[in-house]
């Protein structure tokens, strides 16, 4: 079929895709080459690639191509030692999604970074899914406002076109928009970044404060690491029955779930924020949860356990893929290597198929 053919078909809805959709598990993608010639003479010529998948909410729960997807997605910041924001190559993109598929992650959600589409390219390639990220400005004022908005237009645009970005989340726990909770022009600005996202992108969903006090959102995502310290069974119990019910979640978040007089709507509930483990004997650096590295394993399937156990989360993102300076809860250290056997951190994340 000819492109001209190709997208007269495509604008009279006689075209139907018949081939195979794009998926973390197979990540099919169709080569496409475009030449423009004239008498016998090209003038031009480009290749490129497409994906096609579908990412949507039915009943409350997130479908990837029409089937009930539970999301397992990792906290990239997309760091590294030796070049900070920058990988170091382009085989360390490819590296970091290798690694965290083979520990049983089927995604990443991008903190506070747009990232490089060499990533996104990989990411398309290699099948895993990409909650996209913009970084945050801190003071909100009208110029602020004003400066994120296009900029936040400009990625949509750019990275229109890869099938591995399910989800476009704007703002990161009210990070710019401290009052968000109580001003309706912050409240505004939170619905105006979601609305415009959806005017721009109609193929994706969006999430317009990631964390806490969200406005309109397609997903409830919010962010919780009131799993309990080793021996505190009170605080371990209240994080596992806090996930048993949408009522009862907000119970271990910090603030309010949603900002001002907004309702939850039964929006898909994500977990895009809890772990954190890091290892106690680690000279310097935090972490959420500070535990031997004999007992990491131990922890990290009694956590996981407890949001597997919930009926009403439709996915999760661990805190974090790899260390970042004094963050020392990654599953990666600095370097970017394992920290435990890949093939035991895939054991337990197997643990829900």
């Amino acid at each position: 079929m000819t492109l001209d053919v190709f997208q007269k078909k495509a604008l009279n809805g006689s075209f139907h895709f018949t081939g195979a959709y794009w998926s973390p598990e197979e990540p099919n993608l169709y080569d496409v080459a475009m030449s423009l010639e004239e008498e016998e003479r090209v003038w031009d010529h480009v290749r490129s690639y497409f994906g096609m998948r579908k990412i949507e909410v039915r009943g409350g729960k997130l479908y990837l191509n029409h089937r009930p997807y539970y999301q397992k997605l990792v906290l990239d910041q997309g760091y590294w030692k030796e070049s900070l924001v920058t990988a170091p190559s382009d085989e360390a993109y490819q590296e970091d999604i290798r690694k965290a598929k083979t520990m049983g992650f089927n995604g990443c959600r991008k903190h506070e970074k747009a990232e490089d589409p060499r990533f996104l390219y990989w990411a398309d390639r290699m099948g895993f899914l990409v909650w996209g990220a913009m970084a945050s400005f801190w003071v909100y004022t009208p110029q602020a406002a004003a400066a994120f908005m296009r900029e936040w237009a400009d990625v949509i645009h750019r990275d229109y076109n890869h099938p591995c970005i399910v989800v476009w989340g704007m703002l990161n726990e009210s990070w710019g928009v401290p009052h968000i909770g109580s001003d309706c022009r912050q409240q505004a600005f939170a619905k105006a970044l979601y609305h415009m996202a959806h005017s721009l992108d109609s193929t994706r969903l969006v999430i317009s404060n990631d964390g806490w006090e969200t406005v309109d959102t397609d997903i409830c995502a919010f962010h919780s690491y009131k799993h309990g310290e080793e021996g505190d069974m009170r605080q371990q119990e209240l994080f596992a029955k806090s996930l048993k019910s949408a009522e009862t979640m907000g119970e271990i978040v910090e603030k309010p779930l949603f900002a001002g007089d907004t309702p939850y709507c039964g929006q898909p509930i994500v977990l895009s924020e809890f772990g954190g483990i890091s290892i106690s004997e680690e000279e310097e650096g935090w972490g959420y949860t500070s535990v031997g590295k004999n007992r990491f394993l131990e922890v990290y399937r009694r956590i996981l356990r407890a949001v597997y156990a919930s009926d009403i989360l439709s996915g999760f993102c661990y805190t974090q893929l790899a260390d970042i300076e004094q963050e020392i809860n990654g599953l990666l250290t600095e370097s970017h290597t394992y920290k435990f056997p890949p093939e035991k951190i895939r054991e337990i994340m197997e643990e829900r198929s």
